[in-house]
């Protein structure tokens, strides 16, 4: 008889967004009859939750009177699974910004099904639609007195003929990350950078960048469009005040990795397995992976009645690497099924360098290392995280006021927030070392 499997997704003012992913998911390949979805929204202030009543009357939606957080917002869900399939065998997640392939979840139960040790079988995530290359090419420089990158120009904005697609740029190599005094999604680059534009069919474009370079004198910048710089080409002279580059790209986009499992560095740190790699088969033979992306995963009813549901107090971000972690403790292992193919897109509903997002990153890395790591592994990424920080003061506080540039104390003091919530958590986390969450 076919797996009855039920599919949480997590609403907090996703839009249409939200209401793509219900109906992708309304489109698997699956009985309808064996498939149960059901929407958890987290007191969102948008609409959705009228229109999926309106026009998906079949997705079960319960709403929050709070927003908890996505951990919060899935053990609702599962447990509204858990009390109305009584033949649930498995239960998916996924993210509302991502939408599903039709065929998407025969391969994820099929894993589960051929071998009962995994708890959890998640898909290969890309990004969703598809991207064009071009890399920049500068002489670099060096500040010095605290500053010891090596810096190209400022990236203040991209954009695709007359469209800003700069919240949906990939910056692929060579990049400093987003500077706090420089602009929204201002960053510097190194000497030689790589980035990816989004691709809307195969005509050519004009791709625009907004380039400057506010200290260390006039430079010449040399665009050049295709994956090796092998396409069109433009040079530009850069200076102080911010203008327009423009350089031609044409030929297919090509489709990018986001996730294909999760692995931990060796600074504690949860990374998605292939992210940014290009999908050209390298990635496309299933493995065993140290932790599942809650993005888009299918776990085995069996595994959360063992381990337990989601740490709740993480609210944002790691909270599905501390349940792999605590599953992989009772002996559950994990794996990713590439043949499933979900599209994601990246960091639609916290933003890909918001202070927000460095917050919960920092703290919740921390946190759970605390609760799993080596006791000396885990007093060692806080320390280290302390001395991160004050590399970050040394070049965005101490460097500029000696050499009389603009003082930044963003980062520093998000950090510094994120290492006092974690002080606050760590001697619960600590006491929970070998507990479980139900």
């Amino acid at each position: 008889m076919t797996a009855a499997v039920g599919v949480v997704v997590v609403n907090y003012n996703g839009g249409d967004l939200t209401l793509d992913c219900l109906r992708s998911l309304l489109a698997t390949e699956w009985p309808d009859d064996r498939l149960r979805i059901v929407l958890v929204d987290n007191a969102s202030t948008d609409d959705v939750v009228a229109r999926v009543r309106a026009a998906l009357p079949t997705v079960t939606v319960v709403e929050s009177a709070t927003n908890g957080g996505f951990g919060a917002g899935c053990n609702l869900g599962i447990r509204e699974l858990l009390a109305t399939v009584p033949d649930l065998a498995h239960v998916a997640l996924v993210n509302n910004d991502a939408t599903v392939d039709p065929g998407w979840l025969a391969p994820l139960v099929a894993a589960l099904d051929a071998d009962p040790e995994l708890g959890a079988a998640c898909p290969k995530i890309l990004f969703a639609g598809r991207f064009r290359e071009l890399t920049l090419h500068t002489a670099p420089f060096r500040r010095g007195r605290g500053d010891g990158r090596e810096l190209g120009v400022v990236l203040g904005e991209v954009r695709v003929d007359d469209t800003d697609v700069s919240d949906r740029t990939q910056f692929v190599d060579g990049f400093w990350g987003v500077d706090p005094g420089a602009g929204a999604h201002a960053q510097w680059t190194a000497g030689d950078a790589s980035l990816r534009v989004p691709a809307v069919g195969d005509a050519p474009v004009t791709v625009s960048l907004l380039l400057s370079r506010p200290d260390g004198g006039p430079s010449e910048v040399e665009l050049r469009s295709g994956v090796a710089g092998e396409g069109d080409a433009a040079c530009h002279t850069v200076d102080r005040e911010p203008r327009w580059c423009k350089v031609a790209v044409a030929g297919p986009g090509i489709d990018v990795v986001n996730n294909v499992g999760t692995e931990l560095t060796a600074d504690g740190y949860g990374i998605d397995r292939g992210y940014l790699d290009p999908d050209d088969g390298r990635w496309d033979h299933p493995a065993d992976v140290f932790a599942w992306c809650g993005g888009a995963v299918l776990l085995r009813r069996a595994y959360l009645d063992d381990v337990g549901l989601f740490e709740e107090s993480l609210f944002l971000y790691y909270e599905d690497l501390e349940l792999s972690w605590r599953g992989a403790k009772r002996g559950w292992r994990y794996r990713c099924i590439p043949e499933s193919v979900v599209h994601h897109v990246h960091a639609a509903s916290s933003g890909r360098d918001s202070a927000f997002k460095r917050y919960f990153d920092e703290r919740n890395h921390l946190v759970v290392l605390a609760r799993h790591a080596a006791a000396r592994d885990a007093a060692r990424a806080a320390a280290r995280s302390l001395m991160v920080t004050a590399s970050y003061a040394r070049r965005d506080v101490l460097a500029p006021a000696l050499s009389g540039r603009p003082v930044r104390t963003r980062v520093v003091q998000d950090r510094l927030r994120a290492f006092g919530g974690f002080v606050r958590m760590a001697p619960a986390a600590i006491r929970d070392r070998d507990g479980r969450r139900g």
